[in-house]
């Protein structure tokens, strides 16, 4: 590996230069010591290197390998010397080699198996008898599994199961006096709180970074939410632990979001809590079985819970429900609120499919919806969810237009066809949208159903309701698009 120093001596000298001034600036008269400022500076920093003593040896590297098929067009244990110059001159610029065909073409491609490297990432020590803890994307779809601990034994490891939905596997090799990593609480975690980093960025094992918890239930649009750090994390750093200063991990390194592919400054760790929860399934059961109730979901904004009446902006918006699964069964709607599930409170939208998915198959849940300035619960039967999930898509077509409004919409009739296909009744489909509506984002084709808790049934009440709105204050609407449905507010134009 190769690093570029060019102009480091300079910038070192530049630094030393500005501290040197700053020191000769602020030094006192007389030739007072500035031993104290210096020390009250260095108790006033966090020390790691105890905890860094204490965990390095439970971090380990990981590199995997895979088995891919190549054809060697001049069979096996052939070399042609001269097949370069029949690429660029043509199969006859020189005779072919003894034994071989005069067409090059006629000679039947000969597949052979290379074992090439794929990538590396970092772990952890999770138990005494050799189970790893890693990331998902840093072993899937490789051949071979290499664990490396920090005495530089390296030793063939197996995959005990992944869960795709967390980014997490768990390995397990044959090794003896392992140390693992004490396993901390996530949900303890503050903002502002010192926490490390150590793994193999650019293949370098045992790097140490440090930095503070930036964010807590940073949600990105997957599975979990993310803790979300400042510690210097690059490509290599997957899979290893995040680590409190009591020398507990409390997260598994995962993401970093950047634009150049290396650390800008935003990491992102899978919390620790919800990781030993699929730990344990997978100990068990090689796989990790989840709980499904078949709605997809959206925040609540806190425009959106004023204007549907709900006292603050929580839980989590039912967009779309799944057309004979459990939530439809229980009669959950497009538009509800789910605030809480089995007495506990959906605070953030990402709180719902933890719960659900920690929920076995099968078991009988109660749901606390807000429909249309009231609370109500439902009881649902929690099904299985499956190994993928599959994305549906779906349009609209153009209806005739009807007349113009203070949202800025045009609307006509929704096409029979898709009131049969999504199964819902009323409503009505934009034709053309401008000013506020366009600004909120609507389209044509976009499905009108629901304006602050009144069901649109056609173009002529649709009329009639956005004339009776109050135009100091927005509307909610309830939107569908394809098979996703979402509530926007929109301010009527006066």
């Amino acid at each position: 590996m190769q690093f570029n120093l060019l102009g480091s001596n300079r910038v070192l000298r530049l630094v030393a230069a500005a501290t040197t001034a700053t020191l000769l600036a602020f030094a006192p008269m007389g030739g007072a010591s500035m031993a104290q400022p210096v020390s009250a500076l260095e108790q006033s920093m966090p020390d790691f290197t105890q905890v860094v003593e204490k965990t390095e040896a439970s971090v380990v590297n990981i590199r995997t390998t895979e088995t891919v098929r190549v054809r060697n067009r001049m069979g096996p244990g052939g070399n042609d010397p001269y097949e370069m110059f029949r690429w660029f001159f043509g199969p006859d610029f020189l005779p072919p080699m003894p034994g071989q065909p005069r067409d090059r073409n006629d000679r039947e491609p000969t597949p052979e198996e290379r074992t090439v490297p794929r990538g590396v990432g970092s772990g952890f020590v999770i138990t005494e008898d050799g189970f790893i803890l890693t990331n998902n994307h840093v072993v899937v779809g490789s051949s071979d599994i290499f664990v490396t601990l920090t005495d530089g034994k390296e030793h063939k490891a197996k995959i005990v199961g992944t869960d795709a939905r967390t980014d997490l596997a768990l390995l397990k090799i044959e090794a003896k006096g392992l140390k693992p990593l004490p396993i901390g609480e996530s949900r303890s975690l503050r903002k502002g709180q010192w926490v490390l980093a150590i793994g193999s960025p650019f293949g370098l094992e045992s790097t140490v970074t440090a930095g503070i918890v930036s964010a807590i239930n940073r949600e990105t649009g997957d599975y979990l939410p993310f803790i979300q750090t400042d510690v210097a994390v690059n490509p290599g750093n997957s899979g290893g632990p995040l680590i409190d200063l009591s020398g507990r991990v409390v997260g598994v390194n995962s993401q970093i979001v950047s634009r150049s592919g290396g650390f800008m400054g935003i990491s992102l760790a899978i919390p620790i809590d919800e990781a030993m929860q699929v730990v344990e399934q997978l100990k068990d059961h090689g796989k990790v079985t989840r709980g499904r109730i078949g709605v997809q979901i959206g925040t609540v904004s806190e425009e959106v819970a004023k204007a549907i009446g709900l006292p603050k902006a929580m839980g989590a918006m039912v967009s779309n429900v799944e057309r004979g699964g459990p939530a439809d069964a229980a009669g959950v709607r497009s538009g509800d609120v789910i605030t809480r599930f089995n007495g506990k409170e959906i605070a953030h939208m990402s709180d719902l499919p933890r719960l659900v998915g920690a929920t076995k198959p099968d078991t009988r849940a109660a749901l606390e919806l807000w429909r249309k300035g009231k609370s109500m619960t439902v009881h649902v039967k929690v099904g299985e969810m499956p190994g993928t999930e599959e994305e549906q898509q779906s349009g609209g077509t153009t209806p005739q237009a009807g007349p113009a409004d203070a949202l800025g919409l045009t609307v006509g009739e929704v096409p029979a066809s898709l009131r049969e296909k999504f199964q819902f009744e009323g409503g009505v489909q934009v034709t053309e949208a401008e000013g506020p509506a366009a600004e909120a984002g609507l389209t044509q084709g976009d499905i009108l159903l629901t304006i602050n808790d009144t069901d649109i049934s056609s173009p002529s009440q649709y009329a009639s309701v956005v004339g009776k709105l109050d135009k100091s204050r927005p509307a909610a609407i309830l939107v569908m698009r394809g098979e996703q449905s979402q509530w926007v507010t929109i301010t009527p134009r006066k």
